[in-house]
Order: C-alpha cells, then structure tokens, then sequence
C-alpha cells in the first residue's frame, strides 16, 4: 500500500473532529461518515472529519490533491474502512506524578481502566504489551523481559545474557530507546494487521509486535 494511502486510513483513526454536516457521537459513526465522504466524493466533509493533528499535518489543499489523483485507490479505501474487521478501539493514556503510565479504553460509551492496570505486565494487546515491556524494563525484571522475545529469538538466550547485554554494552541505547518509547506512548497509534503490529516513535523509531499464543511480543525495533 502507497505511502499516502496508509496515511488517509490512518487519519481517521486520530480523535475524531466533528462533521460539516451533524456531530458525529460514536468511533463507529466517525468512521461511517468518513468513509462515505470519501465515497461520494464530499472531500471537504472528509477533510473535517480529520484530527486537529491529522490537520496541520496536512493542508486541504493537498488533501484534495491526493484524492484527486487516485480517484480508485481511495474508493477501494472507502470500501474497506464501510466493513471494518471489529469494533473501532478507542484507548487514551493518564500520566501518573512518578511518571507511570495507566492505559484507558472507551466502551460501551464510557471510559473503563484497561487491565495493564491489574496485570502489570499484560501482553493481551499491542499497546498494553508496550506499556509492560517499558515497565519491566525500568523495574529490571528480566524475567518478565524473556516473556517479550518471539520464540524463533529465544535460542542461546536467557535473563543473565539479557541483563549483560542490556545493562553492558547496550545500556545506553536501550535507555535512549525506552524513554522514546514512554515519550511516545501518551499519542502514539499502533497500526494492527493480523498478527503483527507496528508503532512508530521518536524520530522516526519504529516498534514491530508479533502475537504468540494470544500474547503480543516484541520481535525488533528499528
């Protein structure tokens, strides 16, 4: 999938604006409106159906532009996001004074606490394995860490090799990219395909998961 094309589906998985034309009240009532925008052709209703944030990223100019010029890639878009695989999944982040990090999600039209809140270090979802891994990395839990190592990673390693490794030679980078993570955490969106998922961060970091046995993990970080 072109560049632009991820972008225009991932827009409208950014807080959603309102609607030219009513309030939208529902993710799922954002994400119809914004795919039968597309649809029809209502490019402008499209474009404010966008994120504050999607929107000084992008001006409507160049929106339109993009549209205009891949008039059938964005049908097959619109298409895609009328029939989506589940439920829109709505999550928000509350920093905590110690610099702690609780996960919320948005059900049934009220804000529940995710159960990283329970289990410390859940692997059930993409962003909550993140939330753990962050945390078990500054408890220094490297047992906990082993959990996160795919299975076709874990031949000839163990928590001593990790614990050498992560508090040796790599003690820097691994802190560097750990504070980039939990940086990133309060609005980072994590892009799920199958069993594979992808979150960016810092300049231009990226996080790659993979689902095990029900239990995300973490295969590379780029």
């Amino acid at each position: 999938m072109p560049r632009w094309a991820t972008l225009l589906t991932v827009w409208v998985l950014l807080p959603i604006a309102c609607s030219a034309e009513k309030p939208v009240h529902s993710p799922k009532e954002a994400l119809d409106a914004y795919a039968h925008a597309l649809s029809e052709g209502r490019v402008r209703d499209a474009y404010e159906l966008l994120s504050d944030q999607a929107k000084n990223n992008i001006s409507f100019e160049a929106f339109q532009r993009m549209i205009q010029e891949n008039p059938d890639e964005v049908q097959d878009i619109a298409k895609a996001l009328a029939r989506p695989a589940g439920p829109p999944l709505v999550t928000a982040t509350v920093s905590t004074p110690n610099g702690d990090t609780l996960l919320m999600v948005y059900e049934e039209g009220a804000w529940r606490v995710d159960g990283s809140a329970i289990d410390l270090y859940s692997q059930a979802t993409p962003q909550g394995a993140i939330f753990a891994f962050i945390r078990a990395f500054e408890n220094k839990r490297y047992d906990v860490l082993m959990r996160f190592v795919p299975a076709a990673k874990r031949e000839g390693l163990d928590e001593k090799k990790l614990k050498a490794a992560w508090e040796g030679e790599q003690a820097h980078e691994m802190e560097r990219l750990v504070q980039a993570l939990k940086a990133a955490m309060p609005t980072a969106r994590v892009e799920v395909l199958g069993d594979r998922a992808t979150m960016a961060y810092g300049a231009g970091g990226t996080v790659e998961l993979l689902r095990e046995q029900g239990a995300w993990k973490v295969e590379e970080f780029k």
